[in-house]
């Protein structure tokens, strides 16, 4: 009987036990804030559409392609200009793309971002611009939750929880809750893009750059791109430029080179680090041109032309390194290399000698504000934040400005 006894007590505990576990509930009220979308299915249901032309207000990257210049406007689409006569360009359209910050242009097909999608426009005739694809899916957004869509605004909250303190495994948090782990060429025409540009062309191949990924899309048929590949290539990409077969990388601490001979496999060469600084690049012979600039997004940068013999793609070597006051995008013609120094304005140097570059300035225009450039056939084309502005650089120690595309306020 006493063991009995015993017995009945122990299953009496338990069973108070076991039905006492959950009874310690308590709640805690707080105000947070709380983010409202708007989805990416209505996203792509705002107006993709030809609309009149109109001034620039934010301009972004630019383009040349046959004698049209292509200015985007951060965000909201791209400028299309008639660019026949440098000294008068005259703007044509505005293609309204929500989310637009890059693009390219091949055999009369233009590609453009339109958020975590890319988009294909027929532009054979300039008046009547169609959307001929659209790749959905395909970007990274830095404002975009693909399950969610793009972040509006945040709104403030009051949330409620109740919480039940068990006897479990189980960690809380300093609030209570409970803590759980979780695991050019055949045949192609391309145009040109400023050395900051994260869109290039090369070999029936469009290649885009994000913050980590290189991607790839098959444009075999310019109408119709194919996304084929992502490859992860570290981190704080900028921007990429195509020469000779090979892919030069611009990223915040260094120059990633990559041999494209097989156009939908890219491998990686070599890597010349540097401080971490932003750092566009421009290649031509046998030499490549890197600016390194500090500011709020390179943190510790140091402000430098960085010319690098790249010979050996797998070994490149500095070559000399010269001071300069905060550039920002280049562009190289023969032996002519211009850099934009932001709001000091732009420079041009001799580049005939690798070593000696720094020591050969032609000019310096201090009167605009520079940060990328694009050495065309007709002009030098110079974008900042206060407009567009084209030179003859025919002689470029005396350029003459032919146009300036000045902004509106928004």
């Amino acid at each position: 009987m006493k063991v009995f006894g015993h017995v009945i007590s122990f299953l009496i505990c338990t069973v108070l036990f076991s039905s006492c576990k959950d009874e310690v509930i308590r709640t805690r009220t707080y105000h947070t804030s709380v983010p409202f979308y708007l989805s990416v299915s209505d996203l792509r249901l705002q107006a993709v559409s030809l609309g009149k032309p109109k001034s620039l207000s934010a301009p972004g990257k630019i383009y040349t392609y046959g004698n049209y210049l292509f200015i985007n406007e951060i965000s909201k689409g791209i400028h299309i200009v008639d660019n026949t006569n440098p000294a008068f360009p005259r703007f044509i359209n505005f293609i309204n793309i929500p989310g637009n910050i890059d693009l390219a242009v091949n055999s009369e097909v233009l590609y453009a971002d339109s958020y975590v999608d890319l988009l294909a426009f027929d532009i054979s005739k300039p008046s009547s611009i169609n959307l001929v694809k659209r790749v959905e899916n395909v970007f990274d957004h830095q404002y975009i939750d693909r399950t969610k869509g793009l972040i509006l605004g945040y709104k403030d909250t009051v949330i409620t929880e109740v919480i039940k303190n068990e006897i479990t495994g189980l960690r809380t948090d300093s609030h209570g809750a409970f803590n759980s782990a979780s695991s050019s060429t055949g045949g192609q025409s391309y145009g040109t893009g400023g050395s900051t540009a994260r869109f290039t062309l090369m070999n029936n191949n469009l290649y885009t750059v994000s913050n980590t990924k290189l991607k790839l899309f098959n444009v075999s048929d310019p109408r119709a791109p194919n996304f084929v590949n992502s490859i992860n290539i570290g981190s704080g990409i900028e921007t990429i430029f195509p020469y000779q077969n090979k892919l030069f990388i611009g990223s915040t601490t260094g120059m990633h080179i990559y041999n494209a001979i097989d156009p939908s496999a890219p491998v990686k060469l070599s890597t010349y680090q540097h401080l971490t600084s932003c750092d566009p690049v421009v290649v031509q012979g046998k030499y490549a041109y890197v600016t390194l600039r500090s500011g709020n997004f390179c943190r510790l940068g140091t402000n430098v032309l960085d010319v690098l013999d790249i010979q050996d793609p797998a070994k490149p070597i500095l070559v000399s390194s010269f001071p300069m006051l905060n550039p920002h995008g280049l562009a190289i013609d023969n032996n002519n290399l211009f850099i934009c120094e932001g709001k000091n304005g732009l420079k041009a140097f001799n580049s005939s000698d690798a070593k000696s570059i720094g020591q050969r300035q032609l000019s310096f225009l201090r009167n605009i504000n520079a940060a990328d450039v694009i050495a065309g056939p007709k002009s030098l084309i110079v974008t900042g934040t206060d407009g567009i502005y084209q030179y003859d650089y025919t002689n470029p120690s005396d350029m003459k400005l032919l146009s300036h595309l000045s902004l509106i306020a928004n």
